[in-house]
């Protein structure tokens, strides 16, 4: 049985890898960086759950560790960079609306405003076991910074991106807030797993911003009037 005291100290080394990499995400415009950043985070979340797993001889911590590995850490990185190497974009230059900057002093402060709010609702589970507590913050935190990648940032990819991102938050407040049955993970993992192969499909527009996938979109259409008009 591993000391408490000692597992609180990994697990908050790892929240801080997490924090960090979801700031990488919302300021970074490398594509490729980006791609390896998210691998990153979902590897610290991986081994959040395995030390979990390990402390509680949990099954479903361990099975949803390694679900996490095998599809956010290695197939869906994989699938992503295969797609931007097929664009050849590598970076992600135009914002919508906010700044690198603003966008990380308005996560920053979305982190203090969810930290008083769940102080406020759940006072006893921030009295008897800090960890949990941490753990549901930067889970629902994570969840809003993702958000405000696909709300800021104008490539389809890099919306892909901060979609995966709250997902990864999802998880990590699932983790430590409730009971995530495994069976909900797994579907979680089969919708991802969709989605990757929905934006494969839809490559005509993946290097584009959602205005020029519309455009192209538009063009489809009046081809196909025309052939049909013919």
């Amino acid at each position: 049985m591993t000391d408490p005291a000692y597992l609180n100290g990994i697990v908050k080394v790892l929240f801080v890898c997490v924090i960090i990499t979801s700031a990488y995400i919302i300021t970074t415009r490398n594509l490729i960086s980006l791609v390896r950043v998210y691998a990153l985070q979902s590897l610290a979340l991986v081994a959040i759950a395995l030390s979990l797993a390990w402390y509680e001889a949990d099954s479903v911590l361990l099975a949803i560790a390694i679900i996490t590995l095998v599809f956010k850490v290695f197939l869906i990185p994989y699938f992503i960079a295969t797609i931007q190497e097929k664009i050849r974009i590598k970076r992600d230059i135009d914002f919508h609306f906010l700044s690198p900057t603003s966008s990380l002093l308005i996560s920053l402060a979305l982190m203090i405003v969810v930290y008083i709010m769940l102080s406020r609702i759940f006072p006893d589970m921030m009295v008897k076991g800090s960890l949990f507590f941490f753990g549901a913050v930067i889970g629902i935190s994570l969840v809003l910074m993702g958000m405000m990648v696909t709300f800021s940032r104008k490539r389809a990819i890099t919306k892909v991106l901060g979609y995966l991102s709250m997902e990864n938050g999802v998880l990590l407040f699932g983790i430590f807030a409730t009971e995530l049955p495994f069976i909900i993970e797994f579907l979680i993992i089969i919708d991802l797993v969709i989605l990757i192969i929905l934006t494969t499909i839809l490559t005509v527009g993946i290097d584009s911003t959602l205005e020029e996938y519309h455009n192209r979109l538009h063009r489809f259409y009046l081809w196909e009037e025309q052939e049909e008009a013919t």
